[in-house]
């Protein structure tokens, strides 16, 4: 452990407290600011993730197989939606009392339509956009407010969902 002195702390109040410290505090009303109903121990995973894909994207010109899973982490801080277990059946998560599918469209698609599993056991939808610049944005859905259509697929584009709600 690195010892505490005047080159990497400050004296307050009678202890002294590392710049590390300050700065992981200051990040933290940041992200409770940005996020105000996330568990703060996900957005740190939720950045590093997104900075983990956009590095790795810029060093290869190829894309990592994560964008499902910050998808659904940015459901989790945003919404507060609680996950289920990998490859849970029916549903990626609950809001409350609604099952909640999270859809994501990846910052490599050519259009900004994804296709939904009407068979699926959900009440709303979670529909994430990941950019091409690594920016997320998502627009929460109820089941009820989604086109009704023959079959039990249907395709949602971006563009002809409502505007985001809840976003920070």
């Amino acid at each position: 452990m690195q010892q505490l002195r005047s080159d990497n702390a400050i004296w307050d109040d009678g202890e002294w407290i590392s710049w590390d410290e300050i700065n992981e505090q200051i990040q933290y009303k940041e992200w409770r600011a940005k996020y105000p109903n996330a568990d703060l121990s996900l957005v740190s995973i939720f950045e590093n993730l997104i900075g983990t894909a956009e590095d790795y994207h810029l060093h290869t010109g190829k894309h990592l197989q994560v964008y499902g899973d910050i998808g659904e982490l940015y459901g989790a801080i945003t919404h507060g939606i609680k996950l289920h277990r990998n490859y849970a059946q029916g549903s990626d998560g609950r809001l409350g009392n609604d099952l909640v599918e999270v859809k994501t469209i990846t910052p490599f698609k050519s259009n900004d339509r994804v296709t939904l599993n009407l068979r699926r056991n959900f009440s709303m939808v979670f529909l994430v956009k990941i950019t091409s610049d690594f920016e997320v944005r998502g627009k929460l859905i109820p089941r009820k407010a989604l086109p009704r259509v023959k079959g039990d697929k249907l395709v949602l584009e971006w563009a002809d969902i409502g505007a985001e709600r809840g976003e920070p």
